[in-house]
Formats: C-alpha cells, sequence, structure tokens
C-alpha cells in the first residue's frame, strides 16, 4: 500500500496524545482493560482481526475527560489481554464529518484494513436553520494510518427507506459474504414513528452501496433509537445486537435510559427477514453499553462493551482519562438465551491461587467474615454458595473502614443486587441495581472479575452478567463474606497479573 498521508488535525491529536499519556500514572490504570490513552473514550469500534492481531478502536475525544468531537483511538493485542495502544486513526478533518467521526467497525479484506465510520456534519443554513446530517464513510488503512475514500460519503440517507430519518443514521457493521462475494453493514436508522430500526446495505466494492432491506423494527417497544447494531449467527440461531435509547423500564430486566438487548431468531437473507424469538437485555449493570463482536480465527465470537454510563459519569476529578472496556466475553447461545464468559486467554495471567472449601456462614457460625489470602483489586473469584432458601448472602469488595462495595444475594427472592453507595462516590447518581437470577433452590455461582475500578460479575456460568465501575481509593482491597442464615462457601480466587 502506498504510503498515507496524515492529515494536520490528526497529526495534532497524536502529539497530544503522546504527550499526555506519558504523564498518566500507570499504577492508575487498570491493568488487564482497554483504557483512554488521555482524555475521553466512549464507544468500541472497529474491532477486528488484521494481519494476526486484534484491533480495538473507540469513540475518542482526546483533549479532555468529557466527550467532544469524535475522533478514533485505536488499541491492539494478540490475546485480547495485553493490549498495546496505537496513535489515534482518524480526526474529523473533512468536510462531510466535520462535527465528529463517529461510530463503525472495520474488517481485513484483501491485505487492507477497511474502517467503516459515521461521518456527521452540522451547519447553519442561510435562512437560519441548522442542517445536521449522519452518513456513512470509509477509511482505508495498514493498521496504523488510513486514507478516507476520495468518494466519500458512500452512503447517505437518501438510501434509507422512505419515511426514515435524515438525521439519525450511524453506527454501521460492516463484515464480507465470502459465499455472496459482497460486502453487507446493518446500520442504526430511526423509522418515521420515532423508534428505532435496523437496515442492511450491501457492496460489490465498498464504494458503491444499496439497500437490501429493514431487518428488524424496534415499534415503539424497546427505547427509541437503536444504536451500533450488530449481526451474525452463532449456533444455530441469528443475533441481533443493539443498543437502544430513551428505555422505560420493565420489570427488572431493562432499566431506564440508554441500555443493551440482544435479540436472537431465524434468518432469511434472500427475503431479508428476521423472524425475531426472544429478547432479552446484554448486561445488568450500571456501566455497560454500546457492544460490539470479532469472530476468532478460531470460530469464537467475541464481544466487548464501554464500561461506562451515560447519565452517571463518575470519572474523578483528577483522572486525566475517562472510560475503559469490558473484558472481551465469549459468546454462545443455550436455551436461546444468550451466555458470555472472559475470554479463556485470561487463564494465562492468573497466579497466587487461593481457594476454600465447605465455609459456613450464619446461624451458629460467624456471620461475617474475612478469609486469609482473600483479598486486592485485580483478581478472577468464583464464589459458589449453597444454603437456606430464605437466605440473603452479601460480599463486600474493595472494603476498608470507610469503603465497600456489595454484592446482595437474597435467595427467597431469587435476586443478586449491586450496590456501590458506599464506594466513595460523592455524586448523587444512581448506585444501585438488581436482576433476577435463576431460581436453584437457594444455591448461586458468582464469578467476580476485578481490575481496580471495574467490577464484573457473571452469574450461574455466564447466563447473566452486571458489570460496574468503582474509584475506590486502591489502598481499600479487602473482600468479606457475610449472611443472615445458614450457607455454604466454595471459592478460588486467582490474581490476575499483567506486566
Amino acid at each position: 500500500m502506498k504510503e498515507i498521508k496524515v492529515s494536520q488535525k490528526l497529526q495534532e491529536a497524536r502529539a497530544y496524545e503522546h504527550k499526555l499519556q506519558s504523564v498518566i500514572p500507570q499504577e492508575q490504570r487498570p491493568s488487564f482493560h482497554v483504557s483512554s490513552p488521555t482524555g475521553w473514550i466512549n464507544d468500541p469500534n472497529g474491532f477486528s482481526f488484521y494481519q494476526g492481531e486484534y484491533h480495538l478502536f473507540y469513540q475518542y475525544h482526546p483533549y479532555n475527560n468529557n466527550w467532544g468531537p469524535m475522533h478514533w483511538g485505536h488499541s491492539k493485542t494478540k490475546d485480547f489481554i495485553r493490549w498495546e495502544r496505537l496513535p489515534a486513526a482518524l480526526a474529523p478533518d473533512m468536510e462531510y464529518d466535520g462535527q465528529g467521526c463517529f461510530s463503525g467497525s472495520a474488517v481485513e479484506h484483501n491485505g487492507k484494513h477497511i474502517l467503516m465510520y459515521t461521518s456527521v456534519v452540522e451547519k447553519e443554513l442561510p435562512e437560519g436553520k441548522r442542517l445536521l446530517r449522519q452518513t456513512q464513510s470509509i477509511a482505508v488503512g495498514n493498521g496504523t494510518d488510513y486514507e478516507k475514500l476520495d468518494c466519500n460519503p458512500v452512503i447517505t440517507s437518501d438510501l434509507l427507506p422512505k419515511g426514515s430519518s435524515k438525521e439519525d443514521f450511524r453506527d454501521p457493521k460492516i463484515w464480507w459474504d465470502k459465499k455472496a462475494e459482497k460486502f453487507y453493514a446493518v446500520i442504526g436508522s430511526r423509522h418515521e414513528d420515532t423508534s428505532g430500526q435496523i437496515v442492511l446495505f450491501s457492496s460489490q466494492d465498498m464504494r458503491n452501496w444499496k439497500l437490501e432491506g429493514v431487518v428488524e423494527r424496534c415499534h415503539r417497544e424497546y427505547g427509541s433509537m437503536w444504536e451500533c447494531p450488530d449481526f451474525f449467527a452463532l449456533d444455530g440461531k441469528q443475533v441481533l445486537i443493539v443498543s437502544p435509547q430513551d428505555m422505560l423500564a420493565k420489570d427488572l430486566e431493562f432499566h431506564n435510559g440508554n441500555g443493551t438487548m440482544y435479540i436472537t431468531g431465524s434468518y432469511e437473507a434472500d427475503t431479508v427477514q428476521f423472524h425475531r424469538e426472544t429478547a432479552a437485555a446484554i448486561d445488568y449493570g450500571l456501566d455497560f453499553y454500546a457492544p460490539q463482536t470479532v469472530e476468532t480465527p478460531d470460530g469464537r465470537r467475541i464481544m466487548i462493551g464501554w464500561m461506562q454510563s451515560w447519565d452517571n459519569h463518575i470519572t474523578p476529578a483528577d483522572f486525566k482519562w475517562s472510560g475503559l472496556m469490558s473484558i472481551p466475553r465469549e459468546l454462545r447461545i443455550e436455551d436461546n438465551r444468550l451466555i458470555q464468559t472472559p475470554v479463556r486467554e485470561l487463564e494465562r495471567y492468573y497466579q497466587n491461587r487461593v481457594s476454600y472449601n465447605d465455609i459456613i456462614i450464619g446461624d451458629k457460625a460467624e456471620n461475617d467474615i474475612a478469609l486469609a489470602g482473600i483479598c486486592g483489586r485485580q483478581f478472577d473469584m468464583t464464589v459458589e454458595v449453597q444454603g437456606d432458601a430464605a437466605a440473603c448472602f452479601e460480599i463486600a469488595l474493595a472494603c476498608n473502614e470507610h469503603y465497600r462495595t456489595t454484592l446482595l444475594y437474597c435467595a427467597e427472592e431469587n435476586t443478586l443486587t449491586f450496590n456501590r453507595a458506599y464506594a466513595g462516590i460523592k455524586k448523587d447518581i444512581i448506585h444501585q441495581r438488581t436482576m433476577k437470577v435463576d431460581n436453584r433452590n437457594g444455591a448461586v455461582k458468582l464469578r467476580i472479575l476485578m481490575d481496580k475500578y471495574s467490577v464484573e460479575v457473571f452469574v450461574n456460568d455466564g447466563r447473566q452478567v452486571m458489570s460496574s465501575l468503582i474509584y475506590t481509593p486502591l489502598e481499600a482491597d479487602g473482600i468479606r463474606f457475610s449472611s443472615d442464615r445458614h450457607v455454604t462457601l466454595n471459592l478460588v480466587k486467582q490474581d490476575v497479573v499483567v506486566i
């Protein structure tokens, strides 16, 4: 590939991030989660396999800790755990993307790395009206530098179905279909009923695109606009992933505001007919949004999401970075449910294994205990609890005399509650979220993955997940267990050490 010229605006962003990220204390950052080089990051973009490595891009505003004109930040890895930061990949430096290079995706094709992103232009018209247009553009590169096509934008709202919004049209997920010898892309759009729809486009040359049809519509059932779609086959089912905006809470399945959802079903590609079977939340925690997947060469489907909330921004004021990604998760379908587990590569970084069996808590035994060797802020710990069907069992994480974050399992109600009210957050924000778990006669299995500020809880072998942030001072590293009734506890804890 010929040498790619980097724009002045991108050069400036790269110089700024290089200068700033070198002064951020390394001990402040998570060790095995992608975090912002400097400034702000949100949605994962371009999660892809290219020339033997996995690349991850993300929405990025390097200049301060708040959302701003969107660039694409860039990291890569060989094993999903040890990440290398690369220079920013895209900057809003063209007329058609002057207000931002927004979310998108990437694919390798014929030795080239192809990025597809939402380009946004906003301007005042002579009569005083505001013009906002979201279009789709492409940049092609070599894994470090990327050149935007001279025919951008390649998809405009003129190609949308009649009645679709011309302003809400974003977040393309691109793939290459070997059998059809075509590129396909699903893109979030808004129907004339004001709720979300997912549209499908195709192209043979990535420059000229045509509308194939509407894959699925919200019908005002799950929020409004559907952002960040992903669409793939998995274990005999077709899976559609979306991030709905403006959700209204539905029992304990969906919470208010911006959330995530997967829909399973069957798909007829010839007629672009998706037949919905089930719909459920992807993650039940306080901080998870805009997940995206990649297929590995060995056939696994891996998903990563943004671990932060639009409505509850809790990054400490003295941090020079804001935003991190979840642990990459292996996906599978069981009983029409999306199962998520941390990538198996994590096991290569285990050290200091500690285990306990048949620990009794509650009733005549002590009802609040700490266990030797069970502490820390960077670990993978599996806790299995069996006991009284009316017991309430609690784990306190990141705790000392001042702080604690708790997981409370109530067997009688079949609920798990995450609570960070005493984690040291000095804002009046949402601190707690509860979800229903499977009724297993007082038994539950919790796999807790912690990386300084992130807490990801995989329940009953990944049948449900809760992902949330805390910014408790790192010296608070205690772990305690308590129960109001008799329970038996088995656990295995392993530190995760990435040097």
